[in-house]
């Protein structure tokens, strides 16, 4: 029987769908290499991405999308800041210059910072609420998408390459790509709720 109450959940027009999206986002490379993805769709996924809650307004999210032989200088110009640190091997470092050609399109997301160290981390929060409409978008399109971690997160060469402020940090470093395949569904543990109401 269907529930009448308007503060039912389960009786609101597209939870079903909104359910069926969020489930079926999956992490994954799995992608046509020879299907560009248009800017104009990376825009439209930013655009969604700035829906997140940013609770006092900070607008804290930046994004640099690289696409053809860019990918290549944006993996050289992590192994260059690498270096430049002493962080990581030369094979990690061979790896990294080459890992963002892995699909046809690799937006970097960066997060500004803020003086206020509550702020400061609340901006990081809201770009990582961001990130995740991005992927959702990304899904609801038909893209394959992996959010990696950056092998550094405030990369001098990097950031200036981006066109990002160097106080910037990077939050994640997206791939994008046509999906070609059904990832596995993954294990999730059931979810515990602490109830206190009194």
């Amino acid at each position: 029987m269907t529930s009448t109450d308007p503060t039912d959940p389960t009786d609101v027009p597209g939870i079903d769908a909104l359910a069926k999206l969020i489930r079926s986002r999956r992490t994954s490379m799995l992608v046509d290499q020879a299907r560009d993805v248009p800017v104009d769709v990376v825009e439209q996924l930013c655009e969604l991405a700035s829906w997140a809650p940013n609770h006092k307004k900070t607008w804290p999210w930046r994004f640099a999308l690289f696409t053809g032989d860019a990918r290549r200088r944006l993996g050289e110009s992590m192994a260059t800041d690498m270096v430049a640190v002493d962080f990581g091997d030369d094979a990690k470092r061979a790896k990294t210059a080459g890992k963002y050609l892995r699909t046809p399109a690799t937006l970097v997301v960066g997060c500004t910072p803020h003086p206020n160290d509550m702020l400061h981390q609340e901006n990081r929060d809201a770009v990582a609420a961001a990130i995740q409409n991005l992927l959702l978008g990304a899904t609801a399109l038909g893209l394959a998408s992996f959010w990696s971690t950056p092998a550094l997160v405030s990369p001098p060469t990097v950031l200036d390459l981006c066109g990002f402020d160097a106080e910037d940090r990077i939050v994640g470093i997206v791939y994008l790509g046509w999906a070609t395949a059904e990832v596995a569904v993954p294990e999730r543990h059931p979810v515990t709720l602490a109830h206190v109401d009194h």
